[in-house]
This record gives C-alpha cells, sequence and structure tokens, in this order.
C-alpha cells in the first residue's frame, strides 16, 4: 500500500487542528450576583478574585430583598474570555451565591455610576465648571468661595470624560460608587 499524501491541518477533521483557540484579547465583563446577604459572602467572593491574581475594577454591593436577605454584588472585571468563563464558573460554585448573569454576554444592560468631584478655583475658572457641569448635567451638592463639589451620575465614560474636562479647572478630588447594571427588557 502507498502512504497518504496528506498536508498538516487539510481537513477540518484533521487531529492537527485540535489546537485550542484560546485569545489573549483583553475584554472587559459586567458579573452581577444574586447572595445571601449574610456575613462572609463579600469577603469569599473578594478571595476568589484575589487569591487567583484577577482584577477588580468596580465593585458595589447592597441588599435588593430584604425579606428576602438577598444582596446583589456587580463586578466590573477585565481579562481573557477564558478567564472571564473560569471567573463565572468558580462564584457559581460558591454555596451563597444564587445566580450569576454575565451582563456584557447576556445582551443589552444599562449601567450607571455616581460620583462626587471637587473642583477648587476662583474668577473664570468658577465660571467654566459651572458651565461644564450644566453640560453635562452635574449637580452642585456643596458651594464655598473657593471650591465646588459636584455630583454626577451616568455611564462610567461620561464621569471619565467630566473630570477629565474639570482638572485644569482645579479637579482635587474625586469619589466614585462603582458600576450599578442592570439587563434591559424582560
Amino acid at each position: 500500500m502507498s502512504a497518504l499524501h496528506i498536508k498538516k491541518g487539510a481537513s477540518k477533521h484533521s487531529a492537527y487542528n485540535l489546537r485550542p483557540q484560546f485569545s489573549d484579547v483583553q475584554e472587559k465583563h459586567t458579573i452581577a450576583l444574586l447572595v445571601e446577604n449574610e456575613p462572609g459572602v463579600l469577603a469569599r467572593v473578594i478571595g476568589l478574585f484575589s487569591g487567583r491574581g484577577y482584577n477588580i475594577e468596580s465593585l458595589t454591593v447592597a441588599e435588593v430583598d430584604h425579606t428576602g436577605h438577598l444582596s446583589r454584588i456587580t463586578i466590573v472585571t477585565t481579562g481573557t474570555p477564558q478567564v472571564i468563563e473560569q471567573i463565572k464558573a468558580q462564584l457559581g460554585r460558591i454555596v451563597p451565591v444564587h445566580q450569576v448573569n454575565d451582563l456584557t454576554v447576556e445582551g443589552p444592560s444599562v449601567e450607571r455610576e455616581l460620583a462626587m468631584l471637587k473642583v477648587v478655583g476662583e474668577g473664570d475658572k468658577r465660571v467654566e465648571a459651572l458651565r461644564l457641569a450644566d453640560i453635562f448635567r452635574a449637580n452642585v451638592v456643596d458651594s464655598t468661595l473657593t471650591s465646588f463639589v459636584f455630583e454626577i451620575t451616568g455611564a462610567p465614560d461620561k464621569i471619565d470624560a467630566f473630570a477629565d474636562l474639570m482638572r485644569p479647572l482645579g479637579l482635587v478630588e474625586v469619589a466614585r460608587t462603582g458600576v450599578a447594571a442592570l439587563s434591559r427588557g424582560d
């Protein structure tokens, strides 16, 4: 019998095409967890991230069902698709976690964040800061003769843009809540 002369990878059923198709692209994902509102749950969730070297870019936690004692944890993290899948699988194995939703993958969602920014300045800088705040629909929540504290709500990109414009006008301090997110529709 003669030998078969088939090139490597010539067929999609070839054993040479079994290499995993891993991606090195870093993606940002918003993951929402529904958990029991009991001591230690947040520490276990954070421990999962820190123990494996995953980064948390944003974290918000609040009780959402007082009678059922349930809290919602919203985490924004970055990783390769394989790392994100691993994070979701490991979060689902933690006992007090009832539900894991990747809002980035599951369809359209709404993300909002609250921030307060302190701007110190006088004269034209104060006028310009107020003008920009009006454009961005930021509210003045505190005012002195030399400073303002603005409150702004919106998508993280909007808050970043507002902060970037306030820096040359005397931005001295920023406090942000982190992302709160819900999926759209049913």
